[in-house]
């Protein structure tokens, strides 16, 4: 028998994504691509059209007559609980009972034997209201005295007001603006019923555990009645984390009331007005700092716009402060946030999940600090990274990881970072219409739930009596390649070619409780728990082969496609299948939790995070003085994967982690009307990039070097949301391109995003 080398697709080699072939080709199957059963019916919801109100009636009468509606449903036809709230503060109905929260709240559903004929009846209901005052900005829901939807955190270290005797020190206020998830397959469920309590609810959700516990609480049964599937998602990004409830609670509902298989899919307008977005933040800084650049002390307050509801706002506004730090060691520090309410819907978990509003207000101050004493920004970064004066971040967790300064200093190197700075000054000292900008900026993300419990992860691994072998586990697939790289984690295991994994969509069937595929963790936790159920599969046949062959368990070795006992060489499948004859057990549940990881919230204190990933960017730009328009030239990064699984997976992750993080910084802009309304609510209003917005000259690299110290999988280290900050390099290069034109006299001080327009204003402050 011919023996290969190595396997095909095995961890650590590029392997392209299982279902590349079949997104090119149209051929992946997503929720709206299941077949209908014939008497499908569709769902839709009717929403407010006001911001705030008090409802004194709702007639629907014209929409429960108009010709192919079936029913409406309405709170009063929930027999549990109306509530979709993913922390349990049960603070989120399904529908509005007395009063309106926000433009485009869900009031009730239209069901009806065609999408369209839903969607047009849901606009025949007449709502009678009276209005009341509305805030949908989180500086005048502050000055209006709105309550925080959620507990406020504080973290602090040291004492802030002796740091503050600095001899330098600046105050200042920065605006972040939010951003629509804009995925590709909006929100989407289709729910089939089934006998007794039982209902099959197939949807495009990050979440299925806490889909089907939602779905369970709506309809008063057991969450054992309820199966949620997810094959793969057209993006997510964090809006399905817990946005889909409502629309699996509707379809759900809907489902069993009338007994028939019913989907609901809101098109794009009603998606983006009634779905959660990032969190906008408004920042205030206080920064004191010595002759040389070092900070002495930070304190700050992180405002945020979080809507009517708590959702994920929590969680998000604890992580802003997490990553206020960024990469920089604060000796003396106090950091507050204020989760604000608001009339509008409620934000929640976007790619990034606050870490980057809070490094972004880390840049900021840089920069401060730079233009105050006229020096070099990436000078001052480098000499406030950990490790030179301290290592204990605001949250009193040791960094043991950190490989910036080498990162840093490779790409400086790399991207020959202080020539073109120079020249960049030279061109912008000669004058003229076209102003050049030059920023490199570091990220320090910590991985993990901050939410501990949820660091958890389950898997299910059968290898069938042919040696073909098929895996579960707890984690989503959204494009990002999650189910690429655990199937690699399993060839690995048992050295057989990649294509010998069959993967199977996630469902709440075959493994319970599960994680949000979030905190960019999917891998470490839904890899390690794949890993288990193989090591206990590989430990029964080591030991049936040992008593078989009567050899030690060290001559019982896997290789490629292949088992050698003894010297004995047999092939994978025969192997396999001598084991089932002789009743090995060939299935495992595998299960993870990530060690040594600990948070107390009340002290503001503990190890959150149990790693740290890295990374570095450096951006160039042109910027037009008289129209604010701009281009952005080159961008240069390198990034920390530790020992990738897939790096041409990881480095995909890079890329388009920086043009959607690019997107949030600078065309990605939300606007409400003075009477609530969102207004950038279709592709028509919303500004995401486009192909022509990509850096012209684009290089990305993965620090090759790397490797995770923490015993993660394979050493490899997470990926979906560190790199997402790297596009604050380009945030940074535009200010400098602005403050070109007062001779880099002061902060430019631009808020986010950095849209043409705010870059033509902040270039006319400057000039007076």
């Amino acid at each position: 028998m011919k023996q290969t080398v190595s396997i095909q697709g095995g961890v650590h080699t590029d392997l392209h994504h299982d279902s590349a072939i079949k997104h090119v080709t149209g051929a992946a199957e997503y929720c709206d691509d299941i077949a209908e059963p014939v008497d499908t019916l569709h769902a839709y919801l009717g929403t407010s059209k006001i911001a705030h109100a008090r409802i004194k009636s709702i007639d629907l009468g014209a929409v429960r007559a108009a010709p192919g509606v079936v029913g409406v449903l309405t709170a009063r036809d929930i027999p549990g609980v109306n509530d979709v709230s993913p922390t349990g503060r049960h603070d989120e109905p399904v529908f509005a009972t007395d009063t309106i929260e926000f433009w485009g709240q869900p009031l009730f559903a239209v069901v009806a034997e065609s999408r369209d004929i839903a969607r047009r009846a849901a606009e025949l209901a007449v709502v009678e209201t009276e209005a009341l005052a509305h805030e949908t900005d989180v500086a005048s829901a502050m000055d209006a005295g709105y309550p925080h939807v959620t507990d406020p955190l504080k973290l602090e270290r040291g004492d802030v007001r002796e740091g503050q005797k600095a001899p330098r020190r600046i105050k200042g206020q920065m605006r972040v603006g939010g951003q629509d998830h804009m995925y590709l397959e909006g929100h989407i469920a289709f729910a089939m019923p089934g006998e007794d309590e039982d209902v099959i609810v197939h949807s495009s959700t990050q979440h299925p555990s806490e889909a089907q516990h939602m779905v369970a609480h709506v309809l008063g049964v057991p969450s054992n009645a309820v199966v949620v599937n997810v094959r793969r998602m057209g993006g997510g990004f964090g809006g399905k984390e817990s946005q889909m409830n409502l629309f699996c609670a509707v379809a759900a509902l809907a489902a069993k009331t009338w007994n028939r298989a019913v989907k609901i899919r809101p098109d794009r307008d009603q998606d983006m007005e009634s779905t959660g977005k990032r969190h906008d933040f408004l920042v205030d800084y206080d920064v004191a700092f010595d002759e040389t650049g070092r900070i002495q002390a930070v304190e700050g307050q992180f405002a945020a716009r979080c809507g009517w509801t708590s959702d994920l706002s929590g969680p998000v506004t604890d992580r802003a402060l997490f990553h206020a730090d960024n990469a920089y060691y604060y000796p003396h520090v106090r950091l507050t946030s204020r989760p604000m309410k608001t009339n509008t819907v409620s934000n929640t978990a976007f790619r990034g999940f606050g870490g980057p509003q809070g490094v972004i207000a880390a840049e900021r101050m840089i920069e401060e600090i730079a233009y105050d004493l006229g020096r070099d920004p990436l000078e001052i970064r480098k000499a406030n990274f950990y490790g030179i004066h301290g290592d204990v971040t605001p949250y009193h967790q040791t960094v043991e990881d950190n490989i910036l300064p080498r990162l840093v200093e490779d790409l400086e190197q790399d991207c020959d970072y202080q020539a073109r700075r120079a020249a960049v000054l030279a061109q912008n000292a000669k004058g003229g219409i076209i102003r050049k900008g030059l920023a490199l900026t570091p990220v320090k993300f910590g991985i993990s739930f901050t939410a501990t419990w949820y660091n958890q992860a389950g898997s299910l691994v059968h290898i069938y009596n042919d040696g073909s072998i098929m895996l579960n586990h707890g984690g989503t697939e959204m494009g990002q390649g999650l189910n690429t790289k655990v199937a690699q984690v399993v060839a690995d295991a048992f050295q057989v070619d990649f294509d010998r994994i069959k993967i199977t969509r996630t469902t709440t069937e075959k493994v319970p409780n599960t994680s949000a595929t979030a905190a960019s963790s999917g891998t470490d936790l839904n890899g390690m728990a794949a890993l288990n159920a193989c090591d206990q599969i590989k430990a029964r046949l080591v030991d049936w082969a040992v008593g078989r062959w009567n050899v030690t368990p060290d001559e019982v070795q896997f290789h490629p496609n292949q088992v050698n006992i003894g010297g004995e060489v047999i092939a994978f499948n025969d192997f396999i299948k001598m084991a089932y004859m002789a009743r090995v057990q060939l299935w495992a549940a595998g299960f993870y939790k990530t060690p040594k990881i600990h948070w107390d919230r009340e002290k503001g204190m503990g190890r959150p995070f149990y790693y740290f990933a890295y990374g570095a960017a450096a951006a160039e730009v042109s910027v037009d003085t008289l129209t604010g328009e701009y281009s952005v030239d080159r961008v240069d990064v390198l990034h920390d994967v530790g020992k990738s699984l897939n790096p041409v997976l990881d480095k995909g992750q890079v890329e388009g982690a920086f043009v959607q993080g690019m997107g949030w910084l600078t065309t990605e802009e939300l606007w409400w009307d003075d009477a609530g309304r969102l207004r950038t609510h279709a592709p028509s209003t919303y500004k995401i990039p486009l192909a022509s917005d990509v850096p012209r000259e684009f290089n990305v690299n993965l620090a090759d070097w790397s490797e995770n110290r923490e015993l993660t999988i394979k050493r490899s280290k997470a990926v979906g949301e560190p790199p997402f900050m790297l596009p604050i390099c380009v945030f940074e290069a535009l200010g400098m391109a602005v403050a070109s034109v007062k001779d880099y006299a002061e902060c430019p001080r631009l808020d986010a995003p950095a849209t043409p327009e705010r870059v033509l204003m902040a270039i006319e402050r400057l000039r007076g």
